[in-house]
């Protein structure tokens, strides 16, 4: 294997953006904080560990997560930059043998987060679009991330993270917009498009198909038996919508946190590359 594959194999691939606790020296639990709310029952200064950390850098209270109060905990996702910063960026070294290193580990976690979080979604636009000229775009950008990650936690810290995102963005406005193109315009409700407020909304049954819900706000949203299909759900907030037996299978830029933070069952249709949550019946 080239060192060239060697990098496409760690970061473009969804199992290499697919977090790794075992190999991570708990960077979610120390670097971020966050306040007491519905999420988290208490404070927690950034660039601290948490009170509930191990050692062996691993949760004491892991499987009691949510009934404790730390729901937040149980919706979060590095995308696999967790592992990387630890074992690659660092060499192994914790912040705790290398105390001295613990605000460059913590800053270019928060880095290397954003920009494996851009790959998982630009390797569902590789998957989704059918034009030559995204299907140059996802390869640049795809090559200006490995170039950054590929570099040294200076370079990761260094790099213009707002404007790659401007530029990711972009390119998933345009391949959400060429996916949705099959549907008339005409069937979406015109309620629904980007950032729309759809708190509490009863939407079961309907067929939402081609619906551009990208920046939603779907809280609570009643989603039970609805037909997803190729609705842009990019940064959509799904907290509490209920998704029982709704069809996300092929719904655009879902990810792991949305669904986690999402009520649903055994019959709601998921990507095959999302799994189903645990507090999910049956």
């Amino acid at each position: 294997m080239t060192s060239t594959d060697s990098s496409d194999a760690r970061t473009d691939t969804r199992s290499a953006l697919r977090a790794d606790c075992a190999n991570c020296f708990a960077l979610c639990c120390t670097a971020f904080g966050f306040q007491r709310s519905a999420d988290f029952p208490l404070d927690k200064p950034a660039g601290t560990p948490c009170s509930n950390l191990t050692e062996a850098f691993s949760c004491s209270i892991h499987d009691a997560l949510r009934p404790r109060g730390f729901r937040g905990c149980t919706v979060f996702d590095c995308f696999g930059a967790g592992q990387y910063v630890s074992r690659t960026l660092f060499g192994g070294t914790s912040w705790r043998e290398r105390p001295d290193t613990s605000a460059a580990m913590f800053g270019t976690f928060a880095v290397a987060r954003q920009l494996h979080e851009m790959l998982w979604y630009l390797v569902e636009a590789a998957e989704r679009t059918t034009a030559s000229e995204h299907d140059e775009q996802v390869k640049q950008l795809r090559g200006d991330i490995r170039q950054t990650l590929d570099g040294d936690a200076s370079s990761v810290l260094a790099f213009d993270v707002e404007r790659l995102r401007a530029d990711v963005r972009h390119l998933l406005i345009e391949v959400s917009e060429e996916v949705r193109g099959g549907y008339a315009s005409q069937d979406v409700p015109r309620d629904l498009h980007p950032s729309a407020d759809l708190v509490g909304r009863d939407l079961r049954s309907r067929r939402l198909c081609g619906a551009d819900l990208r920046g939603a706000y779907l809280i609570a949203a009643d989603l039970r038996h609805a037909d997803l299909t190729s609705v842009d759900l990019l940064g959509a907030d799904l907290r509490d919508a209920r998704l029982d037996g709704a069809d996300l299978s092929s719904a655009l830029f879902l990810t792991q946190m949305q669904v986690d933070a999402a009520q649903g069952d055994r019959s709601t249709a998921l990507p095959n590359f999302l799994r189903r949550p645990q507090h999910w019946p049956g």
